[in-house]
């Protein structure tokens, strides 16, 4: 396995800095910068270096994450759109259900309104029966009451007839003339 010689390089680099601004005894401001240049890159040289690899498996695993967020919100959204067209489908077929439940409602109305008339027809037409045998009822005893008083009035007009006309003179002559009539029947020899 082959060594960079970066690595080497960034931890030499401050060391001859480092050396050379104590020849002088002052630091000039180019050493200065460049020493915090170098300090910068060390640092953040070294901080690649050890986080490299715990960055690049947070960043893979976030990608994992984010692939599978996206692939399960892909799944919700073609969930959700197999399921708006069901209920897409639903309501046209319930228009069509509401029109069929509609059109057998009016065929039931229909159905329960003629069996209505004609319980009301039949009803009607036992009325008329029951009414017809009542009059008849009616009619046959106001003429047995108009017999029983047409023969109380007869037999009362003919009891005050017979009053009149029958004097003791005449009952006498009708009693006798029966009589008479017992007689000759009692008289006369039976046939045999």
């Amino acid at each position: 396995m082959r060594r960079s010689p970066l690595p080497i390089l960034l931890f030499a680099v401050p060391l001859l800095l480092a050396m050379s601004a104590e020849e002088g005894g002052h630091v000039s401001a180019t050493m200065d910068f460049l020493g915090k240049v170098v300090n910068f890159l060390i640092l953040f040289g070294g901080l690649t270096f050890v986080m490299r690899k715990p960055v690049k498996a947070m960043l893979a695993k976030r990608t994992v994450d984010v692939g599978e967020t996206i692939r399960r919100a892909e799944a919700a959204r073609t969930g959700s759109e197999s399921q708006a067209a069901a209920a897409r489908a639903k309501l046209a077929g319930l228009d069509h259900e509401v029109r069929s439940l509609k059109t057998a409602a009016a065929e039931e109305g229909r159905r329960e309104t003629e069996r209505i008339a004609q319980a009301a027809r039949d009803e009607a037409e036992r009325l008329k029966k029951f009414t017809r045998q009542e009059l008849d009822e009616q009619v046959r005893l106001g003429v047995r009451e108009l017999k029983a008083y047409a023969a109380a009035r007869a037999t009362d007009l003919a009891r005050d007839r017979i009053r009149t006309r029958l004097t003791p003179e005449t009952q006498a002559a009708l009693i006798e003339k029966s009589i008479d009539r017992l007689s000759r029947l009692h008289e006369e020899p039976a046939p045999r």
